[in-house]
């Protein structure tokens, strides 16, 4: 037989459409015969009232309906089997092209082939397509967040004015130019310094020498800020400038030359 799909035409359809109507056939009939018992019972019952209509009706027409069933179904297998092998039947030799068939090389699948491997190669294509389109639309999100935070950024930077920014920048310049400086600096050995610790239960001017000058520089120094807050100055000077010109080796002399008048 050939393909459905060469001829737009099922035979196999076809013979299932004419037994379904010979079925439909058998249920009319059946149907029919059921009204004509029915009538046939109702004068049977007038004539006689004793007899049981109900279960002989049932089993006469459950009996009359498969035995027409029975009967079709072996008719119409013979027919369906025998329009298949003579009216539906295509001789091997008959040359039955279908249209679109028609100027096909069925023989030789060359081609075929290469035009499989090209729709699979427009899938793979098709496919990266797609992956690269989420990756751009992923990537898109990203960018559009990352230019909404610089441009917080950007507000909460917005009171700095141009000059500012410049003064900034110089001292940008200032700052990595000290990191550079102290960076190069020689590392401190702990047991080099000279570091002056007081002793416990000593006052400051007690520990020694040094202890001592830095005293009386400190005494020396609120006593001239306790002068210029009380409106008196130091020849002149304020408390700001005689601390700026005391210095420890001054209170030393001072100290030396009281030790020698005395």
């Amino acid at each position: 037989l050939p393909h459905p799909c060469d001829t737009q035409f099922s035979p196999h359809f076809h013979l299932d459409d004419t037994i379904n109507i010979a079925n439909d056939g058998v249920g009319r009939a059946v149907d029919a015969m059921e009204d004509f018992l029915n009538r046939w019972a109702e004068t049977r019952l007038q004539k006689e009232p004793d007899w049981d209509a109900d279960k002989e009706l049932e089993q006469g027409l459950a009996s009359f309906q498969t035995l027409l069933e029975f009967h079709t179904d072996i008719a119409f297998d013979f027919f369906e089997a025998w329009s298949l092998r003579n009216i539906f039947a295509v001789h091997p030799d008959l040359p039955l092209v279908a249209p679109h068939h028609a100027g096909l090389d069925l023989i030789n699948f060359r081609r075929e082939a290469e035009l499989l491997a090209e729709v699979d190669e427009l899938w793979r294509k098709i496919k990266n397509q797609k992956h690269l389109k989420r990756l751009l639309t992923r990537a898109a999100r990203a960018s559009q967040r990352h230019a909404k935070q610089a441009q917080t950024r950007l507000d909460r930077l917005s009171f700095i004015q141009p000059e500012q920014l410049r003064e900034l920048h110089v001292l940008a310049k200032d700052v990595d130019t000290l990191y550079m400086n102290v960076s190069g600096l020689p590392p401190l050995d702990p047991i080099d310094m000279d570091v002056h610790l007081p002793e416990p239960g000593k006052r400051e001017w007690e520990v020694g020498k040094a202890g001592y000058l830095s005293w009386a520089s400190a005494q020396l120094i609120e006593n001239a800020k306790g002068a210029a807050a009380g409106g008196s100055v130091l020849g002149g000077a304020s408390a700001e400038e005689v601390s700026a010109v005391i210095s420890k080796e001054d209170v030393a002399a001072a100290v030396h030359a009281l030790g020698k008048e005395s």
